[in-house]
């Protein structure tokens, strides 16, 4: 006696590949290569805001921590007054004591006047003399993006009584307290 198989000779489903169609179509390639581009247009520039924001965080640290120092200098150095500079805040705690010259109250990287892509400075320093000697008794920081737009959207200006003021162009012309 012969056994006879037979095929079943069913219809594949629709959509159904075989095994040398596996893979993607070039179509389906071209829609996913589409999605991320389109995700990675929407999400770029909401990053670079972000990191924009984190700096101007920053910078307004920066700012608090200038104050800070500013007013230990004055504590330290009563004949000096306050720092007209901010390498006269810094210098490096390990190399030796502090001085009027190098107060060594603030990281080297803001005592070298940049910080998260903002640029600092000390300006618009007021100068007695006492007894022959120069004694600084007022000061404003500034906190300029070093690229508006990209590092930073808006400058900032803090006078020694602590009050920070804004300037939405990005620059020194500081006329908007700080909400």
């Amino acid at each position: 006696m012969k056994l006879i198989t037979i095929r079943s000779q069913a219809p594949r489903a629709i959509g159904a590949r075989s095994s040398h169609e596996a893979g993607f179509t070039l179509m389906e390639l071209l829609i996913v290569i589409s999605i991320i581009i389109i995700l990675t247009l929407i999400a770029i520039p909401n990053m670079l805001n972000l990191k924009a924001n984190a700096n101007e965080t920053s910078a307004l640290q920066s700012l608090r921590t200038i104050q800070e120092a500013e007013t230990q200098y004055n504590s330290s150095y009563p004949q000096n007054g306050y720092a007209c500079s901010l390498a006269a805040l810094g210098g490096e705690g390990s190399s030796a004591a502090p001085t009027a010259q190098l107060a060594q109250l603030i990281p080297n990287g803001l005592a070298a006047g940049e910080k998260s892509g903002y640029t600092f400075k000390i300006t618009n320093c007021t100068k007695t003399t006492v007894n022959n000697h120069d004694m600084y008794t007022g000061y404003e920081v500034t906190a300029v993006p070093q690229a508006v737009g990209k590092t930073g959207h808006r400058g900032f200006c803090l006078d020694m009584a602590g009050n920070i003021k804004v300037d939405p162009a990005g620059g020194t012309n500081c006329t908007v307290p700080l909400q």
